[in-house]
């Protein structure tokens, strides 16, 4: 269950007489579809109320009383009428579709299932509406000068904002400018805007706090990027973990991936070099982690008997890994769903208090992260250095 950390105007109607008309029917009711093309007036004109109210009605954008809606919604179902979406468009100012903005490299997430989860979960947020999802790339400066004239020219009526990065000026142009926005993630910028996340610190610390339980005693980790508050928690949980267990800190067991399967296995290959007495990883993202397997296997290194690993989010690329991975599940599709709903509300109620959704993370244990067997001695030199009473 997430947890949310976190006015609205009523209008009274007043329901007219049904108007007349002179003139012969010919038989026919008045304002049947086959008279012509059914607009506002003939509804409203079936339903004795005003075009104005039936616009209310059709676009839900102030309150109308039951009685009136009903009435509305009856001449309606009779007449057939579909609404002219690109005129109510017009007369509302909106554009019936909300941006993604994804400030990463589309080499990083183009092959990433975190993105695709995330997009199938905001789309099922939009499912009951009329709302289209439009995909927005801004991973260079001009990227995101072009988002800031995109936006603001009334092209979307709100963003989703993924992987946005500290010194990004979009969020702060955007909130200037009083567009609705909600973070994926804390935003880096001290700024006021909803956000949905997941614990990242309490999910490093289930993470290595498995490691240390399983008989790890020289744990590394490959963080993601440090500009973005999701990394600084997970590097921090990591920290956490180790010193209540009684372990040192060191920062040469430690090293940057920046979410790169790339830059991750070149992180593995120093930190072996460093340490080669490493017995258990803990890996910020599962595309690092998978990158972090081979690396183990290329060294001649047996996961878990070896080296354990346990990644992190739980997308299929854990499950896709020999030996499948163990990792810190973030709830990433309903993540999505509850980014869509949010962003949703903000765009009808622009002046509501923020809202942080903050879902919790989950230790999904598979193969890569078993217990240490006793090894032979000297199979591994750091095998006889277990602290007393291990």
């Amino acid at each position: 269950m997430a947890v949310n950390e976190t006015k609205s105007n009523s209008q009274t109607e007043v329901q007219r007489p049904p108007t007349t008309t002179g003139g012969p029917t010919n038989g026919k009711r008045r304002g049947h579809a086959d008279e012509g093309t059914v607009t506002l007036a003939t509804v409203g004109d079936l339903a004795g109320v005003s075009p104005s109210t039936v616009s209310r009605v059709v676009s839900n954008s102030t309150p109308v009383s039951p009685g009136l809606r009903e009435a509305v919604e009856s001449a309606i179902a009779q007449l057939g009428y579909v609404p002219n979406r690109a005129a109510r468009n017009l007369a509302t100012s909106r554009s019936d579709s909300i941006g993604v903005v994804i400030s990463e490299p589309m080499s990083q997430w183009g092959s990433d299932p975190f993105i695709a989860q995330l997009l199938f979960g905001m789309a099922e947020g939009l499912s009951e509406t009329e709302i289209q999802l439009i995909l927005i790339m801004a991973s260079t400066q001009r990227d995101k000068e072009r988002v800031q004239r995109y936006v603001q020219k009334g092209h979307v009526d709100g963003v989703i904002l993924v992987g946005s990065h500290g010194g990004d000026p979009v969020p702060e142009q955007l909130v200037k400018r009083r567009v609705p926005m909600v973070f994926c993630g804390r935003p880096a910028a001290e700024i006021d805007v909803d956000y949905v996340d997941v614990d990242h610190r309490v999910g490093a610390r289930l993470a290595v706090s498995h490691l240390v339980a399983g008989g790890r005693r020289r744990i590394s980790t490959i963080y993601g990027t440090l500009d973005m508050p999701s990394s600084v928690d997970k590097l921090d949980g990591y920290r956490d973990a180790l010193s209540a267990a009684g372990l040192a800190l060191d920062p040469t067991l430690e090293a940057a991936g920046d979410y790169s399967p790339t830059l991750a296995a070149e992180a593995m290959r120093a930190l072996l070099d460093r340490h080669p007495d490493i017995d258990g990883v803990f890996v910020a993202s599962d595309t690092m982690a998978a990158a972090v397997v081979g690396v183990i296997g290329e060294a001649g290194l047996r996961i878990p008997e070896d080296v354990a690993v346990v990644g992190y989010d739980d997308t299929t690329i854990a499950m896709a890994t020999r030996p499948m991975l163990t990792t810190v599940r973030q709830p990433i599709a309903a993540m999505g769903n509850a980014m869509a709903e949010l962003l949703l509300r903000r765009i009808e109620h622009p002046d509501e208090p923020t809202s942080h959704v903050i879902f919790p993370t989950e230790l999904i244990v598979r193969e890569s992260s078993g217990p240490r067997p006793q090894a032979p001695a000297g199979l591994r030199p750091h095998a006889e250095a277990m602290p007393e009473g291990e």
